[in-house]
């Protein structure tokens, strides 16, 4: 990546709480091309003028939905060609995070704050294909990964 060019981010979630934890990540963001991706048109609003990608959501309950939102997710990593693929959860995110690292970008997954006690079943896959794993509460870092380095609340 050039000097001069800013890096390509795509900061992904699927909806609710992870959306919201997403979206206080934003800071982080501000020195970068951003591309929010997650499952619901409506939640355009919450990004102003940032580019803003909406695919199928999914989850283990569905087979074929979760085949329609890798090949969502898939085509549009070959378009975008982010630099680092950020996400809060759940399994779009987690998608994302493994079709991202078969591509080369950087990855990284932050852990949903509502699991206090585990990990998120995403949270637990993912931590192989990130780059850097974060958790939001301290009591669930290990070395190894997953991290705390501070939480979004």
């Amino acid at each position: 990546m050039s000097p001069l060019r800013r890096p390509k981010v795509i900061a992904i979630s699927s909806g609710g709480g992870h959306w919201v934890q997403l979206l206080r990540l934003r800071p982080a963001f501000a020195d970068s091309d951003v591309t929010f991706v997650t499952v619901l048109p409506g939640y355009r609003a919450d990004v102003d003028n940032a580019r803003f990608r909406v695919i199928p959501d999914a989850n283990r309950s569905s087979l074929v939905r979760l085949a329609g939102t890798t090949l969502c997710l898939f085509w549009l990593l070959l378009r975008e060609r982010p630099d680092v693929i950020v996400s809060t959860g759940a399994a779009p995110g987690y998608l994302a995070l493994r079709l991202g690292k078969m591509l080369g970008a950087r990855t990284i997954w932050v852990d949903s704050v509502a699991n206090a006690e585990v990990l998120s079943l995403s949270g637990q896959k993912a931590g192989r294909y990130a780059d850097l794993w974060l958790t939001q509460w301290q009591h669930l870092a290990k070395d190894g990964g997953p991290y705390f380095k501070g939480s979004v609340l």
